[in-house]
This record gives C-alpha cells, structure tokens and sequence, in this order.
C-alpha cells in the first residue's frame, strides 16, 4: 500500500487481492491432490512462532503497566559494555502512559490478545499431536485461559486508569496482569517446545 497517495490510495483492492489469494492457498491445502501448498506442523516452526508472540506480548504488558507512573534506570544500553548512543540521556526515567493514550493502549492489548487467543486456538488443532508428544498441551491450554479473561466486559464506560492501590480501578493493570500470566505460560510451552 503506498502510504503517499493521497489520490485513491488502494488498500481495500490489495487487501481483497490478499484475501483471495488466502483463498486459494486454503483451497489447495484441503486439496489432498494438489500439492502446491503445504503446512507443516513441526515443533521448530512452532517454537519460532512462539518466541516471536512472547516479543509482542512483553512489549504490550510493559506499556500497559506503564499506565501507573514509575521511575526507573535507563536500560536502553544495558547488556552490551562498548555500547554508545548519540545524545545522552538520562540516567533515571520517568515512565508513564499519557492519560490521553490509556484506552489506546487498553483496546490495542485487548484486540491483540483477541486475535492471538483465535490463533492459538488453531494452533491447538494443527499442533495437537506435537503438542502432546512434549506435554505442552495443558500449557497452551492455560494460554488459551488467560488471554479469555482478556476478553471479559468491561462494564465501565471508559478506561479506568486509578493508581496502583488506590481507590479507582486501573483496568491497564488488570489486562496487564493478565498478560503477563500468558506471556510467562508462553515461555514455559516454548521450553517445552525446545525439549527433545
């Protein structure tokens, strides 16, 4: 998509030319005479799959914690001893979401994990064999679990953002929590992955 266009710009045509040749790779999976297309369930496949899910889903829980003000040391250099940046910065930063972006950040995480929970999901039917043969199945299950409870309603008219243990909700550290529970099961089950 050419993101310059100002005149006509296409993304609902590419998008539908996506769609259809999504189509056509479904069609020529079920087709157990075309050998085209295939899908291999293999646990390393799996296992990249999970790591990259274990990124997204620790880079949406640290934003959402981020709802409640904190003050932390500067770790963007940390692990690497020659490490240099162009304009120093400094070394104790405050961190805290705008209050303006809070339900930003609340619907991003909650439609992410809604989308991966449906991924998982499948993953627990294609996988399903692999999954057993390493005893990981419970863990996606457990996965599967909280990232449900992502998905419960929210019966305040907006995002809630009150302090840690203050008296108003903070539903950012609700979905975080939640999060977090999934993205350290999601570590468990790529261990388990890894075993032979």
């Amino acid at each position: 998509i050419d993101h310059t266009s100002w005149f006509a710009p296409s993304p609902e045509s590419e998008f539908s030319e996506v769609i259809s040749q999504l189509k056509q790779y479904r069609l020529a999976l079920a087709d157990p005479n075309d050998h085209s297309a295939q899908f291999y369930s293999r646990a390393d496949n799996l296992r990249a799959w999970v790591a990259e899910v274990e990124k997204r889903l620790g880079s949406l829980s640290r934003r959402l914690s981020a709802s409640v003000a904190r003050v932390e040391p500067d770790v963007t250099l940390a692990g690497d001893a020659n490490a240099r940046q162009s304009t120093p910065t400094p070394r104790i930063v405050r961190e805290q979401t705008s209050w303006w972006k809070i339900d930003d950040v609340f619907y991003e995480a909650r439609g992410a994990s809604w989308a991966l929970l449906h991924y998982l999901k499948a993953v627990e039917i294609d996988f399903k064999d692999i999954l057993e043969d390493k005893n990981a199945l419970i863990s996606l299950q457990q996965i599967i679990s909280e990232l449900e409870s992502t998905q419960k309603t929210l019966w305040s008219p907006m995002v809630l953002n009150g302090s840690g243990f203050g008296l108003m909700a903070n539903h950012s550290l609700v979905m975080a929590n939640y999060i977090s529970r999934a993205n350290a099961a999601l570590i468990e089950l790529r261990s388990l992955l890894a075993q032979g």
